[in-house]
Order: structure tokens, then sequence, then C-alpha cells
């Protein structure tokens, strides 16, 4: 474990966890501030479509976005249709930023349905207290809305952050060696190599490090409710 190799793959694991979770949860909150506050009577529909994704399986979504990317894929294939290129190009797949794309539209649904539980819970008499005494809907938003939505946008970002440290099919299948994750390592000594007792202790470094961002979420979702 102590092989510098392993803590660079590591690294980049809780890099790309990280970008992963900013990037579901800046996504997810819009779209649950939508479903909260101006959905209306489309509300069920739309909460439906977006745990619509639960009723498809995780690798038909991976490789959906594998053909997607791909050399002779979707988007190569609307970019050279629209003028914008001549020609295919692999900058897409096999990239880490094919793996933080995946990933994000996989979790997304983790993301959205906390902050929508903690913004559906506010109570409504506050945004209109705030606005009676003047408050513009920026300032309304930032001081009555936020603060009071952090402990959801906290457990996404939790929610989202943990499996994502430790997968390893969304990098096999749509990242390359430069993508490499933990998790990947990990399954491998389980798999080929056979050394049950080095996997056993990636996988209690990597449930360290992620205890660690746990006790910090912690930490935090207790700061933000003692100020709300």
């Amino acid at each position: 474990v102590s092989d510098p190799l392993y803590w660079t793959v590591t690294l980049r694991s809780l890099i790309i966890a990280a970008l992963v979770t900013l990037a579901t949860v800046v996504t997810a909150y819009p779209v649950a501030y939508y479903l909260t506050f101006h959905a209306g009577r489309r509300r069920g529909l739309l909460l439906f479509l977006v745990t619509l994704p639960f009723w498809t399986s995780y690798l038909l979504r991976v490789f959906a976005w594998k053909i997607v990317l791909a050399y002779n894929g979707v988007l190569n294939s609307a970019l050279i249709e629209s003028g914008i290129w001549s020609e295919p190009t692999l900058a897409f797949l096999n990239t880490p930023a094919a793996v933080v794309v995946t990933l994000a539209h996989a979790y997304a649904p983790f993301a959205i349905l906390p902050i929508y539980v903690a913004l559906d819970t506010i109570p409504k008499s506050l945004i209109e207290a705030a606005s009676d005494l003047g408050a513009r809907p920026f300032t309304s938003f930032r001081r009555v809305v936020l603060p009071n939505s952090m402990p959801g946008v906290l457990a996404a970002a939790l929610v989202v952050f943990v499996p994502t440290v430790g997968d390893y099919v969304t990098p096999a299948l749509v990242g390359g060696p430069a993508s490499t994750m933990i998790g990947t390592l990990i399954q491998a000594q389980f798999g080929k190599a056979n050394d049950w007792p080095f996997g056993a202790a990636l996988s209690v470094a990597v449930m360290l490090v992620i205890l660690c961002v746990v006790l910090v979420a912690r930490f935090a979702d207790r700061r933000f409710g003692s100020r709300t």
C-alpha cells in the first residue's frame, strides 16, 4: 500500500470523484429548485422522469455514453454534420473527462432527490417574509433558501462522492490508462492477481480515506445546521 503508484491512483480517484460531485451538485440544484418552486402540477411527472434512470441498468447507461463519445459515435457525427470538425476525433473517449461526464450523469438522480427534499421542507413563510421585508429574489435565495438547503446539498455530495471513489466499471469502459481509479486496482487484486490480502489492504485504506471525508461532511452539516 505504501507504493507511490497506489497513492497516485488514490489521489486521482479522489480528484475525479470531487469533480463528479461538483458537476452533479451544480447541475442538480437548479433542477431541484425548479421542481420545488416552479413545477406546479407537473411536479409528479417531472419527479418520475428524474427517477426513471433507476429503472435502467447502470451498465446500459455507461455503454450508452461509450456509444455517444466513440470515434464514430453520436457526438463526433453531430460535430462533423454541423461543419465544426472535418473528421472524427479520439479526444472524447478514454479520457478522465469521459469518466467525469458519465459518472455525473449516472449519479444525477442521487443528487437531485436529497436537494429537492431539503428545498421542499423550507417553510414558504420564510421566503414570503423575506420578500415582505424588501429582499430581492436573489437576496432571498442567498440568505434564506441556500442556507436552509445546505444539509440536502451536503447529503447529495456525500451520496455521489462515496460510491464514485470506488467505481471501477466506468473507468474500465469509457476511461483510458490515465483514468485508472483505485477501484480498478482493487478489483484486479481480487481477480486476475488473486492477491486477496493486498486487495483487502487497499480496500481498508480507501475506506479510511472515505471515512475522513464523511467526518468532514458531518462536521460541515452540523455547522450549517447550527446557523439555520
